[in-house]
């Protein structure tokens, strides 16, 4: 069972003890979930009307460490010590490990010295051992220790509850989000119109050149059979004029003989 269905099975069971409690015994609800070990969501818990109705009562600083666990970071907490109640060691823990999903809210290479200062941890090793065995373990982050570059690079972290005016804020850069992803559509559309265009431009070029090839090929192959022709005509008409001329030259010759015996030379 991964970490969202297994958040969704907690959050519906304490919504449904909240609905039924009152006073002193939603103090002891809102402890319990904000120690649970799987619980990191707790909006759900906050709408509950029994638990709304602990604003402006002798318990409201309970209502304060629910939304702490909701929205706030270990920070927070040092910070407002003494109008919060003091905290148990499963609190402390789940607090530091709400903090690195707040800090991988913003960053995918969160530097270790940032975190050290933010959970309190005086040491690499500290550090090191509390991402792996509550964080990585646990299922709420992903990750890599670079201990060259001295950072945790973030793969994966799980969602934090939505703080007031947070929701305002994320409809809005979905809104860009699709508006960029829209006109990103549209230049896809028109490069692949015009890559289509483009090929048929080609393709009709292609078909132009080889048709003009063909109509060449034709035009030596008509001018190589006159040739051949004409050639075969000329070879014949040298072949009579030689024969006429071999048959006439004896004649010339005897001819010649006869002249020079009648009238032979003094």
């Amino acid at each position: 069972m991964d970490i969202e269905q297994k958040q969704a099975d907690f959050i519906d069971q304490f919504v449904k003890q909240a609905s039924a409690a009152k006073g002193s015994a939603l103090t002891s609800l809102v402890v319990e979930a904000t120690s649970h070990s799987s619980l990191f969501a707790f909006s759900e818990i906050l709408a509950v009307p029994n638990v709304a109705e602990l604003e402006g009562t002798e318990n409201s600083l309970y209502l304060d460490l629910l939304r702490l666990f909701a929205y706030g970071t270990w920070s927070d907490y040092k910070s407002n010590t003494g109008r919060l109640p003091q905290l148990l060691p499963d609190q402390i823990l789940k607090l530091k490990q709400l903090t690195v999903l707040t800090l991988a809210e913003t960053n995918k290479v969160l530097p270790y010295d940032q975190l050290m200062q933010e959970l309190d941890v005086t040491n690499v090793r500290e550090l090191e051992d509390f991402l792996i065995n509550e964080c990585m373990y646990a299922g709420i982050v992903r990750g890599k220790l670079d201990q060259l570059r001295r950072c945790f690079e973030v793969q994966f972290a799980a969602g934090r509850d939505l703080r007031p005016g947070q929701l305002g804020n994320m409809i809005q850069t979905l809104s860009n989000w699709l508006s960029t992803s829209d006109n990103m559509l549209v230049s896809i559309q028109e490069k692949i119109k015009w890559a289509d265009t483009m090929s048929e431009l080609d393709k009709k070029h292609k078909k132009d050149v080889e048709e003009k090839a063909e109509e060449v090929k034709k035009l030596l192959f008509k001018a190589d059979i006159d040739f051949r022709g004409h050639e075969e005509i000329n070879s014949e008409s040298g072949g009579v004029m030689d024969y006429e001329e071999d048959r006439s030259r004896p004649k010339r010759l005897t001819a010649w003989k006869i002249c020079r015996r009648r009238h032979p030379l003094s």
